[in-house]
């Protein structure tokens, strides 16, 4: 082994594989003048055929991995490479300014830009604009001798290294074809380590120096549950690793047999499972992982893996779709939660100095009440084809809750006043915002079901971002302070007599799972790849005696390690 890289030990499992560098090169182009217009066309040219092939190559696989709607975009920008008159513009740049061919790509996109960009409510114009700037980023590498790296062109198992795995590249991923991420920054509850567990993949996030140690094609071995990568792993070294790896998938096999039992604890406590899911390629995982319903479906991704805000018609389709597969099962869908670290590509960005603190979840739904609505019809016309219940993210005031209510109801009665069919539908709110969980006695009388979003509530809570190295020790999800909110929201819902779930990474965490039972969580949502693991691990405790264990600890630990501890004492030989 030439090198060991320490980092967060992200989602559990070990892989071997190549590095696949996720980096995007340098693309600065500059004006040079040139003499030989013919030999610059020429090139021109050879750079638009390379172009159009690798987007066909693309098209073809991601139509094969993914589904045809997931290629529509890719024919649109074939559409544009063949277009004499956009192809025209760059050649006429070339002839009479007598540049060069990537600088006349430059021109071009920035009068699209300039006449494109104010359109921001045409979502035709807004789709040819972004269309635009990928085709001439492709261009503009193949014209510069530089690669793009795109994990739609893999073709071989690699493992993937980037920086932070953002949301929108997180909607490309080929599980076929990816082995494990490392990332210099995240951390447990990250989009890139929220992903791998949802695929069931390992990852170590949080190196800082992941990027600037490993180079493409170098050979690693990747361990998510030790939180560390082997760089240039011996002989016997990989064949420890296929060994690990051999097991695991043994062990996953007898979990299988779980998938279709009922949840209960030793002492006959039932308890339901759910699965976390933001795209229709998840659902095969959460059918066959053994969800027991969709516990919290995270519609942003259908944003942001679109090229215009998606319409009513094209949301009702992937709602239907999701609501039918899982029927008689339940669904809850949350709406919009974008902002923060998840901005929409094709909408100005809104440039706060504090975006986690900002204009986010229901607070972009309320003031642009016109995509609100819009997800509202969508949702509630779906309704007549399964189990649905809506959920509203980043609550913080009743008066919030109450106006996201009240156009919901106004949608409602335009659709019942125009016979359109619909089901009956639970209204719900997240609980991740302090405020909220302190106050839950008041909005537990409003809602039909609360779901403590554990990620966004660790972190407002101890004042630290999940996503920054810097204050990684202050994410506590163990933190007696975060263990009283929960126990709170649980107690003023169920005094309530509402359910009250959970669908924050913490759900499926081995260590917080005693105190969540002993607390009376009703519904605990995960990744798929969590279900039959955590269902095994429920069958061998007991909820009545760990109703003790909660209380004591809630009331009497001061810190993260002494509910640690006292878990791990009164339920020894279980935690493994």
């Amino acid at each position: 082994m030439k090198a060991m890289l320490k980092g967060i030990a992200a989602s559990d499992g070990v892989a071997c594989g190549r590095v696949y560098r996720l980096d995007e090169p340098d693309l600065h182009v500059s004006q040079q003048t040139i003499t030989d217009l013919d030999y610059e066309l020429n090139r021109f040219h050879q750079a638009l055929e390379a172009t159009v092939s690798e987007i066909e190559t693309i098209k073809t696989r991601v139509n094969k991995n993914l589904g045809a709607d997931r290629a529509q975009v890719f024919i649109a920008q074939l559409a544009m490479l063949k277009d004499q008159d956009l192809m025209g513009h760059v050649e006429q740049n070339i002839r009479e300014k007598h540049v060069n061919a990537e600088f006349a790509v430059a021109l071009v996109t920035t009068t699209v830009e300039e006449e494109l960009t104010a359109l921001v409510n045409n979502p035709y114009l807004q789709d040819r604009l972004t269309n635009w700037q990928t085709v001439a980023k492709r261009l503009t590498a193949h014209l510069l001798g530089v690669t793009l790296p795109d994990l739609a062109l893999v073709t071989q198992p690699v493992i993937v290294v980037t920086h932070d795995l953002i949301a929108s590249e997180a909607v490309a991923v080929n599980s076929q074809q990816v082995l494990g991420f490392v990332t210099d920054a995240g951390g447990r509850t990250s989009h890139s380590s929220i992903l791998a567990r949802s695929l069931n993949l390992p990852a170590v996030v949080g190196t800082q120096t992941a990027t600037q140690a490993l180079t493409n094609g170098e050979l690693v071995v990747v361990n998510g549950t030790q939180g560390n990568v082997m760089v240039g792993p011996t002989a016997d070294e990989i064949a420890v690793a296929r060994r690990t790896m051999t097991q695991r998938m043994k062990n996953q096999r007898r979990l299988d047999k779980l998938a279709h039992h009922e949840t209960v604890s030793k002492d006959g406590v039932g308890v339901t499972l759910a699965a976390n899911m933001g795209t229709l390629a998840d659902l095969d995982r959460v059918t066959a992982g053994g969800a027991e319903g969709v516990g919290l479906f995270r519609t942003e991704f259908l944003y942001l893996d679109a090229q215009h805000l998606p319409t009513e018609d094209e949301q009702f389709a992937i709602y239907r779709q999701v609501l039918e597969t899982m029927a008689p099962r339940p669904v809850v869908i949350r709406t919009l939660d974008v902002g923060g670290d998840k901005e929409l590509p094709y909408r100005p960005s809104q440039n706060e100095a504090n975006p986690f603190m900002g204009a986010r979840a229901i607070r972009q739904s309320l003031a642009h009440q016109q995509v609100f609505r819009s997800q509202l019809r969508a949702l509630i016309r779906a309704s007549a084809f399964g189990h649905l219940s809506i959920m509203f993210p980043m609550i913080a005031t009743l008066d919030e809750l109450r106006q996201a209510k009240a156009i919901y109801d106004d949608e409602r009665s335009k659709l019942t006043a125009k016979r359109v069919p619909m089901g009956k539908i639970a209204v719900g709110m997240m609980v991740e915002v302090p405020a909220a969980a302190l106050l839950a006695d008041r909005f537990a009388n409003e809602v039909d079901f609360m779901s403590i979003g554990t990620n966004d509530l660790i972190g407002y809570t101890l004042a630290a971002d999940r996503t920054n190295q810097n204050v990684a020790y202050l994410y506590q999800p163990y933190h007696p302070a975060i263990l009283r909110l929960i126990d709170n929201v649980i107690s003023a819902g169920h005094a309530a007599g509402i359910l009250v779930a959970m669908c924050g990474e913490m759900a499926g965490d081995p260590i917080a799972l005693p105190l969540l039972l002993g607390m009376g969580l009703d519904e605990f949502s995960m990744a798929p790849s969590a279900i039959t693991k955590t269902r095994q691990l429920i069958s061998q405790l007991d909820a009545h005696e760990l109703a003790a264990l909660a209380e004591t600890t809630v009331n009497s630990a001061s810190t993260s390690q002494e509910v640690v501890t006292m878990v791990q004492a009164a339920v020894p030989g279980v935690l493994k």
